[in-house]
């Protein structure tokens, strides 16, 4: 019983409104920011601060819904701007926070305002928190390969915006494909249209969409359309796993004649085929001549840990 009323008085303190800090949270809880940090983590299974932003995330899904602005949603959760706040809740949520708001707030319904968690607890309306114990997390290894995936995209895709269209177009690998039905893949600018379009034409396939249309593939384009189509399918992946559909066959209609995949293969290809072309984006951005990153996840993780 003193383990459990301990453990309450350690994520009062994370939520407390008045504490945004480390240090405040500690503080409160009569301890050293060490030991705090340590005693949360062994007893919930999750860092105070990644508590407290994501607690404070579904608080402002809820309260989206309910007719808050995004602008007041952004200030309640803890966020200096609208911009980052708004870019904190569509990596989360698949969604941008307007989406939530007023009259959109209907159309998507459906979606609960729950993001995923290790340790069940989660924002109960209208102040209080909400224990789940039945809630099982997507594997932190599936998620960290899923959204470095996104991440390493979009940073390659920001470094070819400022490359010459030489540079950007130039065949250097003649002849070369990664798989067969998606033709010659001989420049940079053909990897990368390739790398947004594979999650694309998957996700319609998912959702039973028609063939989605190229808009385009010089680099600005192309960053674009990764960010429109980048939270989509994290969110239709997270969805798969919240529902256990991992072995669920999906009828492509997409292809001709229809194919039937099961859904833990699809995001297996994708993952696969796009750290393949990540590193082959490096290897045409090192032959012409540019400096790049070695797009390890190693180091990715140790740069987002260190952004609060």
């Amino acid at each position: 019983m003193e383990a459990r009323d301990r453990l309450r008085e350690l994520l009062d303190a994370v939520l407390d409104e008045e504490h945004r800090t480390l240090d405040d949270m500690a503080g409160s809880a009569y301890s050293s920011p060490y030991h705090f940090s340590r005693q949360l983590s062994r007893g919930a299974g999750e860092p105070p601060v990644a508590m407290r932003r994501r607690v404070l995330l579904e608080r402002a899904a809820w309260r989206l819904r309910h007719g808050t602005s995004v602008t007041d949603a952004a200030f309640e959760a803890g966020y200096e701007s609208v911009e980052g706040f708004s870019r904190a809740f569509r990596r989360a949520f698949g969604c941008a926070p307007s989406e939530l708001s007023g009259q959109a707030a209907g159309q998507t319904a459906a979606r609960g305002h729950w993001l995923p968690a290790p340790n069940g607890i989660h924002f109960h309306p209208p102040t209080s928190l909400w224990v789940h114990t039945q809630e099982q997390s997507m594997n932190p290894m599936a998620e960290l390969m899923l959204e470095h995936d996104l991440a390493d995209t979009r940073a390659l895709l920001e470094r070819a915006k400022g490359l010459s269209e030489e540079d950007y177009r130039h065949d250097r690998l003649p002849g070369h494909t990664v798989l067969s039905w998606d033709g010659e893949e001989a420049s940079l600018a053909a990897v990368l249209e390739h790398q947004v379009r594979s999650k694309e034409v998957w996700l319609a396939a998912i959702e039973g969409a028609d063939m989605p249309h190229s808009e385009g593939d010089d680099a600005a384009s192309l960053l674009a359309r990764h960010d429109r189509v980048a939270p989509r399918w994290l969110a239709a992946v997270r969805d798969i796993d919240r529902r256990g559909a991992w072995g669920d066959t999906l009828i492509d209609a997409l292809c001709d004649p229809p194919e039937s995949f099961v859904l833990s293969s699809v995001v297996a290809h994708v993952l696969t085929y796009g750290a393949h072309r990540r590193q082959l984006a490096r290897q045409l951005l090192r032959a012409a001549g540019h400096d790049v990153d070695q797009g390890d996840p190693i180091e990715w993780l140790r740069g987002r840990a260190g952004v609060a």
